[in-house]
C-alpha cells in the first residue's frame, strides 16, 4: 500500500538563478521560455532516481539554457501543487562558468533570455519566481566556496589491527567517494584540494581529484593525532589556522577533507580568518547562535555545532577578496631622477656671480677702447681690471661646461638636491613631473629657481595618503565576508 505521507508523494525538483556579469557589471540573470506552456521561468526540472539536489540543479540549467554552472549559495524553495501532488523545487544563486549556444532551443525551452535581476519580475510568468529573485538579489552574487568535508566511511577500528592512519574507506565508503566527486564538482570544478593524509581521507577526494585534475596535497596538521589537533578552537594549531587564512585570502574553490574530531577546529580557524567571533562553547547543539557576522549578514545556522556525518560537508560561501593593489608607493622613486633636472639650470649658478654674465658683454667691445686713443687713458686705468677681462675671455668656452663653476654653490645646490630628493619621495608621480616644466623659466632668477621646489603643502598631503591604509576603516572592505554557510550530506532528501 503506497504510503500517504505528504513527503513521500513530494515532487522533487531543483535550479538556479543562472547568472553573468552585464555590461554594467549587475548580475544578468537567466531565463527561459518553454514551447509547451508558453511560460518564461527560471530554468529546473525533476531529480531523478539516485541524483543529489545540487546535481539535479547543475544538470537541468545545462541542459534547458545551455549553462555550465558553479553552484553558490542556497536561495529559497518554493512549493506549489502540480496534478494534484506536492512539487517543491529547490534553488541556488549560480554564476556561469561557460555557454554551449547548441543546447538551445531543445525539447523544452525554444528560447532564451539574459534579464537584468531588477527588470526580471517583468518577464516571469510566475509570482512565485520572484520571491527566489528576490532572495537572490538580497546578498552579493559573486561568492567563492570554502568546503569542509569529513572523510566518507572507513573500515572500523575494531576490525583493523596496524596503524590508525592507514585505515581505508570500506565499501560503502568508496561508493560515497565517487558520489561525491560529481556533487562537490557542482560547487568547484578547479577545487584546490587539501587533505589529511590519512588513508581514508585521501581516497575520499581521490575520485574529485580524478574527476577534476585536481592535485591532492596532504597537510600532516590535518591530523587528527597530530600534537594539539584536538584543542579548544581557541587554541587551534598555527599550522591549521595558517591554512585557512590563506585559503580565504587566495580567493580561490578550496576543499579540506579532515576528520570528526577537527572539522570544529576548522570550522573555528574559519570564522576567526574572517575576524569572526566563534560562538559561546556553551551553545546546546541545535540551539539558535547568535549573530557573528556585521550587520546585514546571515547567522550561523542552527546545526553549525551539530558533527558532520561521514560524507558530510559544509560550504562556507565567501565575498571575493579585491585584486591586490598595485605598489604605488615605490613609484615616485623613480621620479627622484626627475627633480636634478632642475638641476639642469646649474648653469645660473654663474648667474649667481653677477660679473660673470657682464664680462662676455665688455670682451666684444675690449677692443673698442685701444681704437679710440682719446679714451685709451681709461683702458690703462681700466688696465689694472684688464685681467679681469681675461678671465671673461675664457667664460664662453665654459659656458658649455658649466661643470667648471658647479663647485661654487655647493651649499645651495645640496640643499636644492635634499628638497628635490625628499620631494621626489613623498610626492606621488603626477607631482614629480610639473617641477621639471617649471624649471626652465626660473633659470633666468635664480631666486625662483630656488622658490620651485618648496611644494610644503603638496608634500604633506600626498604623505598623508600611505598612512590611510594603516587606519582601522579601509581594510574592512578588503577582507573576505562570509555570505552563508550550507550544509550537505548524501543523504539528504
Amino acid at each position: 500500500m503506497a504510503s500517504s505521507k505528504p513527503e513521500s508523494r513530494m515532487i522533487k525538483a531543483a535550479g538556479a538563478v543562472a547568472w553573468r556579469p552585464g555590461p554594467d557589471g549587475r548580475p544578468e540573470i537567466l531565463l527561459v521560455h518553454r514551447r509547451k506552456y508558453d511560460d518564461w521561468s527560471l530554468p529546473k526540472g525533476k531529480v531523478e532516481p539516485g541524483e543529489t539536489l545540487p546535481v539535479t540543479a547543475v544538470r537541468e540549467v545545462l541542459e534547458e539554457g545551455g549553462a555550465r554552472l558553479a553552484l553558490g549559495r542556497r536561495l529559497n524553495s518554493i512549493r506549489y501543487n502540480v496534478g494534484g501532488r506536492p512539487k517543491r523545487v529547490h534553488y541556488w544563486s549560480a554564476s556561469v562558468a561557460s555557454l554551449d549556444h547548441r543546447g538551445v532551443p531543445n525539447d523544452e525551452v525554444d528560447e532564451i533570455a539574459w534579464v537584468d535581476a531588477d527588470h526580471a519580475s517583468e518577464r516571469l510568468s510566475y509570482g512565485r519566481d520572484n520571491t527566489v529573485i528576490a532572495d537572490f538579489a538580497r546578498l552579493p552574487a559573486r561568492t567563492v566556496p570554502v568546503i569542509l568535508l569529513r572523510h566518507a566511511k572507513a573500515v572500523g577500528k575494531s576490525s583493523w589491527k596496524r596503524a590508525d592512519d592507514r585505515r581505508p574507506l570500506d565499501d560503502s565508503g568508496r561508493a560515497d567517494a565517487k558520489a561525491l566527486a560529481e556533487l562537490l564538482a557542482c560547487f568547484g570544478s578547479r577545487a584546490r584540494v587539501i587533505t589529511s593524509p590519512a588513508v581514508r581521507c585521501v581516497e575520499t577526494v581521490r575520485p574529485f581529484a580524478e574527476l577534476s585534475g585536481a592535485e591532492v596535497r596532504e597537510e600532516p596538521s590535518l591530523y587528527i593525532h597530530t600534537p594539539s589537533s584536538r584543542t579548544d578552537p581557541a587554541d587551534s594549531p598555527p599550522p591549521i589556522a595558517a591554512l585557512m587564512a590563506q585559503a580565504v585570502a587566495a580567493g580561490e574553490p578550496t576543499i579540506f577533507c579532515a576528520h570528526r574530531e577537527n572539522i570544529p577546529v576548522l570550522q573555528a580557524a574559519a570564522l576567526a580568518a574572517l575576524g569572526l567571533d566563534q560562538p559561546a562553547s556553551d551553545a546546546a547543539p541545535g540551539s539558535a547562535l547568535a549573530s557573528v557576522g556585521p550587520a546585514g549578514l546571515p547567522e550561523l545556522p542552527r546545526e553549525w555545532d551539530d558533527p558532520l556525518p561521514t560524507s558530510g560537508f559544509w560550504v562556507l560561501n565567501l565575498t571575493l577578496p579585491p585584486p591586490p593593489i598595485p605598489p604605488t608607493s615605490p613609484a615616485p622613486a623613480s621620479p627622484a631622477p626627475a627633480p636634478p633636472t632642475s638641476a639642469s639650470p646649474t648653469p645660473a649658478p654663474p648667474t649667481s656671480t653677477s660679473p660673470a654674465p657682464e664680462p662676455p658683454a665688455p670682451a666684444s667691445p675690449a677692443p673698442a677702447p685701444p681704437t679710440s686713443a682719446s679714451p685709451a687713458p681709461a683702458p690703462p686705468t681700466s688696465a689694472s681690471p684688464a685681467p679681469e677681462p681675461a678671465p671673461p675671455a675664457s667664460a664662453p668656452p665654459d659656458r658649455p661646461a658649466p661643470a667648471s663653476p658647479a663647485p661654487q654653490p655647493p651649499a645651495w645646490r645640496r640643499w636644492f638636491s635634499s628638497l628635490a630628493r625628499t620631494a621626489a619621495h613623498t610626492r606621488p608621480p603626477r607631482t614629480a613631473a610639473p617641477p621639471a616644466t617649471a624649471a626652465p623659466p626660473a633659470t633666468s632668477t635664480p631666486p625662483e629657481l630656488l622658490a620651485a621646489p618648496v611644494h610644503a603643502p603638496e608634500a604633506t598631503a600626498a604623505r598623508a595618503t600611505p598612512l590611510t591604509p594603516e587606519t582601522s576603516d579601509p581594510p574592512a572592505p578588503s577582507a573576505p565576508r562570509l555570505v552563508s554557510a550550507d550544509r550537505y550530506d548524501l543523504t539528504e532528501p
